[in-house]
């Protein structure tokens, strides 16, 4: 939560143009929670990053939307030849160790696998698992499981 809240306070003086010390808070960020959480980065809120983000990459461009779960050591980033960089929707998870790479768009309450890589669009309330990731479910929205639950 505190990598969070130091990212919070990073992204309101971005917004408010306040020169360099959104990115000292990025560095501190960097050095104190071996997290990268740029200031320039849209996240949402109710946003849970598992053990304080632990080695989360961010790229700078991307969106996370509300209430999703990040697991430790996710790199949400972008690839090479395109400009356009990770969606992950309302409440998604994404486990431990995935990588989301490029112009992709993780469905809302989707959930990602553990080390999987997402190349691809994930639809709505979809499981994914892989390398590189490929669905293998689709839930019913009453089947998603709480992944928050305890953890918050």
């Amino acid at each position: 939560m505190i990598a969070l809240r130091i990212y919070r306070v990073a992204r309101w003086l971005y917004l408010k143009r306040v020169p360099v010390l959104p990115y000292l808070l990025k560095a501190f960020n960097r050095i104190a929670f071996n997290t990268v959480l740029p200031p320039s980065a849209q996240i949402g809120a109710g946003v849970l990053l598992s053990y304080e983000g632990l080695g989360t990459v961010v790229h700078r461009r991307a969106v996370i939307e509300d209430e999703a779960v990040i697991g430790a050591g996710v790199t949400i980033g972008g690839r090479s030849g395109s400009q356009q960089v990770p969606v992950i929707g309302r409440g998604a998870m994404v486990g431990t160790g995935a990588k989301v790479l490029g112009p992709v768009r993780i469905g809302a309450h989707a959930s990602i696998g553990a080390n999987a890589v997402v190349l691809t669009d994930i639809p709505d309330y979809a499981v994914a698992v892989g390398i590189p990731a490929r669905v293998v479910r689709i839930n019913a929205p009453h089947e998603v499981p709480d992944y928050r639950e305890g953890l918050v």
